[in-house]
Order: C-alpha cells, then structure tokens, then sequence
C-alpha cells in the first residue's frame, strides 16, 4: 500500500490500457472503462489534479472526451498525440524528505486497484 501526505496531489494517468480496454475504440468501435476505474475516481479528493495521456490522435478526441463524462471519469487536462514509448516523471524531493513523485506499472487491461492511505504526519 503506498502512503501519502496530506497534500493536494496530481494524478497522472493513461487512458489506454489504464482506464479503458487497450485499442478497444480500434477493435470494438467503443471504448470499455476497466474495472476499479470508477471506484478509484469516486475516492479522488476534488482538490487532486487529473491529467489523462493518450497516444490517440487528436481526432479521436471529442468521442473519448464523451466517454469519460458519460461514466463520471473527471480530468483537468487530456492530452493527446504522447508517444507511445516510456513516460518519464522528474520530481523534486522536499527538504524534510518527502518523496514527490511516484511510478506505478500496472498490467494492461487489468483492475485498476492501486492502494493508498493519506498520512496526515507525514
């Protein structure tokens, strides 16, 4: 289980693989949110930042920009076009030593399950 602090935080997510079913948009014609999705944006605080990366085509946008409001998936910024290589996170650490930047790899198309408690102390 990761422990955080109690500050605001900034999530920073795919959306193929991550959210929705890999390519399903390609294969099926729609996209299919995964398991765990909808759960984990329900226990989001509403101060948390949401940032969704895709490799989609600008073109694709307005019908995923549907799809994720139809099923309550909240974001500040969608971004499209990133490559489809490795995503790289740079972060400063606090001086009292407080990590500020995490990676988590999940297997794709699988249960969106990450675990997390806010530690107020830290």
């Amino acid at each position: 289980m990761l422990e955080f602090s109690s500050l605001n935080k900034t999530w920073i997510l795919d959306v193929d693989g991550t959210l929705v079913k890999h390519n399903g948009y390609k294969i099926d014609g729609y996209d299919t949110l995964l398991d765990g999705v909808k759960d984990f944006f329900e226990q989001l605080p509403l101060n948390d930042k949401v940032i969704l990366l895709t490799a989609r085509k600008e073109e694709f946008l307005p019908a995923l920009k549907d799809f994720l409001k139809k099923n309550n998936i909240r974001y500040d910024y969608l971004l499209t076009d990133m490559p489809m290589g490795e995503r790289i996170l740079v972060n400063d650490r606090k001086p009292s030593g407080l990590d500020m930047a995490f990676a988590i790899n999940k297997d794709r198309d699988k249960n969106l399950n990450i675990a997390y408690k806010i530690n107020k102390e830290l």
